[in-house]
């Protein structure tokens, strides 16, 4: 079984009913750009976010809980566009999730990738998700939904979006390690303790994780905690060096067995909002756009 084309926990839509879906991705991914507007986007949108979705939709770690928070908003199918108060409030992390979720009900095999875009500030590596879909040769292309049709100025097709201006997470540790770029350029720009290597190697398990199915929210966390570079020690980077290196798509299952890279079914979420919890992530059945399932934990 493709396990691109296999909805995981998180991307897995439930009982929607996907037959008036388009097939064509990005149909889709202008349906999702319609549907969510993303938490620093009202101002954009002249729409005032109410502080309470600020903080509830943030926590919506998975498809169903988007698809809800929708249906709650407002009468319109996923497919008609709707207007900034019926939206689900996100991050780019929500954006590409759904889309990924959308591709694969589809018959589209796809993925969520975590690391950073050059297109939002300049000079500076902005921690970003993007979906990444197969072509029919095999090769993948990168989509970036939240800037697809939406209200941003940037020189390339945001449906093919280039590869040295969405850095992925291994790409950008590796650049960082051989000095070819500066860790402190590689974070989060409003936020002056959010960057640096350590934040490379954070966005290096995330893009792990994903590639193999668990895509967790962006400030999730598990393993030692690393908050800064001090607290990288020789071992972490041997790790994240190999995980960096890693080319194939065997090589990503293998190391993702590691027990030190495994997301655990408890981990630490350090929300803005709620603060740094525990969360434990639920357990559900993976579904195939054919209908069969397995048995698959969250990890």
């Amino acid at each position: 079984m493709d396990l691109y084309l296999t909805q995981s926990v998180f991307s897995d839509p439930g009982d929607h009913d996907v037959g008036e879906l388009p097939r064509e991705p990005g149909q889709l991914a202008g349906l999702v750009r319609d549907v969510i507007i993303h938490r620093g986007e009202g101002e954009l949108f002249g729409h005032a976010i109410p502080e309470r979705w600020l903080a509830e939709d943030a926590e919506s770690r998975y498809v169903t809980e988007v698809l809800r928070i929708l249906r709650e908003r407002s009468g319109r199918p996923l497919t008609e566009r709707r207007e900034p108060a019926e939206r689900f409030v996100g991050t780019c992390r929500d954006f590409s999730l759904l889309l990924c979720s959308l591709l694969r009900a589809t018959g589209t095999p796809a993925r969520l990738r975590c690391g950073f875009a050059t297109y939002f500030i300049e000079g500076f590596h902005e921690d970003h998700w993007v979906t990444e879909y197969r072509l029919p040769d095999g090769s993948w292309r990168l989509v970036d939904a939240q800037i697809a049709y939406g209200p941003y100025d940037v020189s390339f097709d945001p449906l093919d979006v280039p590869r040295d201006q969405f850095v992925v997470a291994g790409q950008a540790w590796r650049e960082c390690r051989a000095g070819r770029a500066d860790p402190a350029a590689f974070g989060v720009s409003w936020l002056k303790d959010i960057r640096g290597l350590w934040y490379v190697r954070a966005n290096v398990g995330h893009d792990l994780a994903a590639l193999n199915g668990v895509e967790v929210l962006p400030w999730d966390g598990w393993g030692p905690e690393i908050l800064d570079d001090a607290a990288l020690t020789d071992d972490d980077i041997a790790l994240t060096d190999t995980v960096a290196g890693a080319r194939t798509e065997d090589e990503l299952r293998r190391l993702y067995q590691d027990p030190r890279l495994t997301v655990p079914d408890e981990i630490r979420s350090y929300t803005a909002d709620l603060g740094v919890r525990n969360v434990t992530l639920r357990r559900s059945r993976t579904t195939s756009p054919g209908g069969s399932t397995a048995a698959t934990p969250a990890r």
